[in-house]
């Protein structure tokens, strides 16, 4: 049964603080705004079986689980075609083992909701939503190596490592990472050339010492260290928000977004990034391994500072909610219909059970 909570305001979360000129200038990154943001109160409630089940926010009607299982069937077949079995077979076993494994595919898809929330086609966006999950899948098959997270499963099957060895392992990711960028310089048509070096540029940040590199070594780095909320927000955000920041402005940018609205759809992923950590830590900590398709309760065994160990349960089911109203009211930007995918993937990165 659900209940009703008032949401307390975490506004001293980086994050909100500095929504936009904590960036770098840029072409496409508009620092005329800064948008209101928090103290506020959003109403919010609470299931039993859910981290964070709906919001007072009225959503736009939309047909979501037709349009993620549509989506989500369009990309794996493009990503089938991208990693075909050829000489050395062993390596391209192990690519496509790992990125063709399932998942929720929630990186592509807010890719290509972006890119057709500022009037692109699919077609466009699709090369970097497949180059978005090859980054995505390399970071797994590297995290879950003994010397990293130390994983033995991933999406409910044995980790790479476990099939093929670490060496084979750590090279399908190398690969993969290769492959993503050289897949959308070579695939993506009708796109002026400026707004793919543009979407190449956030794709290597997202990845790189600014992004989800000094986010894995920061939190490896403090693995049994007393961790304050600030230091976990910069680990999560570079870990984890970073790639899918860049996969919605990847898809802004390419579907001919202007600044104005690369900047706002830039804030709803900020919000939705850290919102997908704060559930992903809530989740190692209330679901079984068999729920979540990896080990569970691996965080906490191995000392990593988590949103639900520094804050408590509903302290990090609070920001959770707290985050996908602010993700929400960034999108009052746009026309409600041509913004619902992402008003609905927002809520569903908010609600999942694995």
């Amino acid at each position: 049964m659900a209940v009703s909570a008032t949401i307390p305001s975490y506004g001293n979360s980086t994050l909100f603080r500095n929504p936009i000129n904590d960036f770098k200038k840029s072409p496409y990154r508009a620092p005329i705004f800064r948008f209101k943001l928090f103290p506020k109160k959003i109403k919010a409630r609470h299931a039993q079986n859910s981290v964070f089940e709906s919001t007072d926010i009225p959503l736009p009607t939309f047909p979501f689980e037709e349009y993620m299982i549509r989506k989500a069937e369009q990309v794996n077949k493009a990503l089938d075609e991208a990693v075909v079995l050829q000489p050395p077979v062993k390596i391209h076993k192990a690519m496509r083992y790992s990125l063709l494994a399932g998942g929720k595919r929630v990186r592509p898809l807010l890719c290509i909701a972006s890119c057709e929330l500022v009037g692109g086609d699919e077609s466009w966006a699709m090369p970097a939503a497949c180059a978005l999950e090859m980054i995505h899948t390399m970071s797994l098959i590297h995290d879950d190596l003994p010397f990293l997270d130390n994983d033995e499963r991933r999406r409910s099957k044995p980790a790479s490592h476990e099939v093929f060895g670490e060496s084979t392992a750590i090279l399908a990711g190398d690969a993969l990472l290769s492959l993503a960028l050289e897949h959308v310089a070579v695939n993506i048509a009708g796109v002026s050339p400026d707004r793919v070096v543009r979407a190449i540029a956030e794709m290597c940040s997202a990845i790189g010492v600014e992004g989800l590199v000094a986010g894995e070594f920061v939190d490896i780095a403090s693995e049994g260290k007393d961790v304050s909320l600030k230091e976990l927000e910069y680990i999560h955000v570079h870990k984890t928000a970073k790639l899918l920041e860049a996969a919605v402005v990847c898809g802004a940018v390419i579907g001919g977004g202007n600044a104005i609205e690369v900047e706002r759809v830039r804030n709803y992923a900020r919000c939705i990034g850290l919102l997908f950590q704060v559930v992903d830590d809530i989740l190692d900590v209330t679901k079984s391994s068999e729920e979540l398709g990896k080990t569970a309760g691996k965080d906490l065994a191995s000392g990593k500072a988590t949103y639900p160990k520094l804050m408590g349960i509903e302290n990090a089911k609070s920001f959770a909610g707290e985050l996908l109203g602010q993700a929400i009211e960034e999108l009052a930007y746009f026309e409600a219909s041509k913004a619902a995918p992402l008003y609905f993937l927002a809520n569903y990165i908010a609600s999942r059970q694995n």
